[in-house]
């Protein structure tokens, strides 16, 4: 078997993508992400009355967070392995499964696009909302399209390559650890009166931890797209014209690879809170948003994780130490 002939940790990180691939989140286990939202939750109260001044609680809250992330996975390997050599490898195996997310953003975001094949407006504007920040009650196909991609092309690189990343370079609790920041820029993270200065600290440390994989994540869409029947030549000509047009310093390079690859034009007017939001578009819009442009950029997404894992793979074959 492939596995035999592979390191340890290499056979886990490619196991683990195959289960992603294969079941997605094990929804019937516990999840740690669900354990660092419960702990931040728990947190969050405590920490405002014990310190003064709302980024000092903020910073609190990342370090406590991130490091009882870390160290629980840690000790559970640890434990683990000390228990036995498999129990240790099973471990291992679990807490790298569930640090990825590909399969999941496949299934929620396919969701949409499967009400928008059955004509049903309403039902795609509801599930397009459950992935989302912005009002979708009222968005046409188009806009309701130009979402579901959005919301693919940038979790390819927070929720597919990133914590890929950090579990290649170190380990399942350096990924955990990673979902412990990507999970509270997710809660706390917001520009309004409540979290605007709490959550300063894991804003900005997520858009620390981001930097390097959203434009790995760029890079690999663009070699990527030629092989999915897309354009490389647009990628590479619209990431590198378009992706600082976006709020964040890091969601513009993946959504520019792929609009540029698709051929089609992200951005644009918003919704929040009954409010419109103007942002800069990213891309052209040489090719009408439809599902077609929501295939693309799946295949996009799952191509540039199999170029990311096959040049680990080849790296760790010949530098094994």
């Amino acid at each position: 078997m492939l596995l035999d002939l592979l390191p340890e940790d290499s056979a886990i990180v490619l196991a683990a993508v195959v289960l992603d691939l294969v079941l997605g989140d094990p929804r019937c286990l516990p999840h740690p992400v669900v354990a660092i939202g419960r702990l931040i939750s728990f947190l969050e109260p405590r920490l405002r009355r014990a310190i003064a001044g709302e980024r000092a609680v903020g910073c609190a809250l990342l370090v406590v967070t991130v490091g009882v992330s870390y160290g629980s996975a840690a000790l559970l390997l640890r434990g683990a392995r000390a228990l036995a050599p498999g129990a240790g490898i099973a471990a291992a195996l679990y807490l790298s499964w569930v640090s990825l997310a590909a399969r999941s953003l496949h299934l929620e975001s396919g969701k949409v696009a499967k009400a928008l094949e059955r004509g049903d407006l309403p039902g795609a504007r509801l599930a397009l909302s459950y992935i989302v920040g912005r009002e979708t009650g009222e968005l046409e196909e188009a806009e309701i399209v130009r979402g579901a991609v959005e919301t693919v092309a940038e979790n390819t690189g927070d929720g597919v390559i990133a914590p890929l990343c950090y579990l290649m370079l170190g380990g399942p609790a350096l990924a955990i650890a990673y979902k412990a920041v990507n999970t509270l820029d997710s809660m706390v993270g917001y520009k309004n009166e409540r979290y605007l200065q709490f959550g300063w600290a894991s804003a900005r440390f997520d858009d620390l931890a981001n930097f390097i994989p959203a434009r790995l994540t760029a890079l690999l869409m663009v070699l990527a797209a030629p092989l999915c029947a897309l354009s490389g030549k647009g990628a590479w000509r619209v990431m590198r014209r378009d992706c600082r047009n976006h709020s964040s310093p890091n969601s513009g390079f993946p959504e520019a690879a792929a609009a540029g690859a698709l051929g089609v034009r992200l951005g644009g007017v918003n919704r929040y809170f009954g409010r419109e939001v103007e942002k800069p578009t990213i891309g052209d819009a040489s090719i009408p948003l439809t599902l077609a442009a929501y295939g693309g950029v799946v295949r996009l997404m799952y191509c540039s994780e199999a170029l990311l894992v096959l040049a680990w793979l080849a790296a760790r074959s010949l530098c094994p130490s």
